[in-house]
């Protein structure tokens, strides 16, 4: 009887011995949150859907406000959402997103003014469906700008003012935007902006801006507006990024020279996909559409641990460089909340199963973003 009273005494000390370190693993896992580690580097920000914004996912409201200090919007303030008719705009969900930035006292950026994408399709064209003309389409971009951006005056921190107005090779993407106005829509975009809020920080945000052409195109479209003495406070470098390109030097010296221009940076819409790409064009054009097949989709079960383990170290390498240069980065933003909500699940292949952000579909911080966090809350 007393062997029996030591053995079940002995096992449990031992489970007891388990969960304190259990516990000890899980607290040191939790030590720091992400706006604790980056604090006095730069802000870190994630992007809100509707259902968020709208109460319907709590846990990812939990984690939103334990780790981010900053929030944009993702679609709800895109121009077939909030204004889909010349004479109608739907104020609820941009309302909701705002007010949930206010009362949790953080960065608001308006994603995205003027872009060729997700517009609404009335903007371009007349009764007749013909394209309407110059004067035209800048009267419309003026008054859904200044519509916009008036009403949150004040409240809304920053705001990509142009997405993604420039190609690949450096030129300028052939968008209505450029066709009908030609190159100074942005120029005009921004100033119709700096009109309704003198205070607003204003931005330029793209993707694909660690390739050398689209970089140079970018830095001299920039230098162009600040030559002319339009507002421009920072450039957006988007962050969808692949998990073995591009090179995080190549990043880096966009960084490098972007940041000569003596404006702030951030890295915009950060997401890693582990999936294979089925395109030889790295790119985060949203136009891009495959078919679902087992071939792309193939870790619709599980993520390999030998996967895991680089897009880990990548995300580390990507982190260690954005300290390095924190010092012009103002602001780093993941796009989306955890992996269940990413975008990337299903573009450009529809269906897929991706695990691109640092928080899982259980809303669990994923192992080894603690080292990360570390590395930056330690950091001089």
């Amino acid at each position: 009887m007393n062997n029996i009273k030591k053995i079940i005494t002995g096992t449990s000390l031992l489970a007891i011995l388990l969960l304190l370190i259990s516990c000890s693993h899980s607290q040191k896992k939790e030590s720091y949150t992400f706006k604790e580690a980056f604090e006095g580097k730069f802000l870190v920000g994630v992007a809100l859907n509707t259902r968020q914004i709208s109460g319907q996912e709590p846990k990812a409201i939990d984690l939103v406000k334990k780790h981010f200090n900053s929030v944009v919007a993702e679609n709800c303030m895109k121009m077939e959402r909030i204004h889909p008719e010349e004479d109608a705009y739907y104020w609820d969900d941009a309302d909701a997103f705002v007010e949930f930035g206010e009362a949790n006292d953080m960065h608001i950026v308006g994603h995205t003014l003027v872009w060729h994408s997700q517009t609404a399709p009335w903007i371009f064209v007349d009764e007749n469906g013909d394209d309407v003309s110059r004067e035209v389409l800048i009267e419309r971009m003026k008054s859904h700008i200044q519509t916009i951006v008036t009403r949150y005056k004040g409240r809304v921190d920053g705001w990509d003012v142009v997405n993604e107005a420039i190609e690949g090779d450096g030129s300028w993407r052939d968008s209505k935007w450029y066709k009908i106005i030609g190159p100074e829509f942005v120029e005009l975009a921004f100033k119709f902006a700096h009109e309704a809020d003198p205070e607003a920080e204003l931005y330029y945000n793209d993707y694909g801006v660690s390739g050398r052409a689209k970089c140079d195109g970018i830095y001299n479209m920039v230098s162009d507006l600040m030559e002319k003495g339009i507002k421009i406070d920072g450039i957006g470098l988007q962050g969808h990024v692949n998990i073995d390109a591009p090179e995080v030097s190549e990043m880096e010296e966009s960084v490098e020279k972007l940041s000569s221009l003596g404006l702030d940076l951030m890295i915009t819409e950060l997401d890693m996909t582990v999936l294979p790409w089925p395109s030889e064009e790295v790119t985060a054009d949203i136009s891009l559409d495959y078919e679902l097949s087992k071939e792309y989709d193939p870790y619709s079960e599980s993520l390999p641990d030998s996967v895991f383990r680089e897009m880990m170290d990548r995300y580390t390498a990507y982190f260690e460089m954005f300290l390095r240069h924190h010092e012009n980065i103002s602001r780093v933003t993941f796009w989306g909340v955890h992996d269940g909500v990413s975008w990337r699940n299903d573009w450009p292949i529809e269906g897929r199963t991706d695990y691109p952000l640092l928080f899982d579909r259980n809303y669990q911080m994923k192992e080894g973003v603690d080292e990360i966090l570390k590395m930056a809350a330690e950091m001089d």
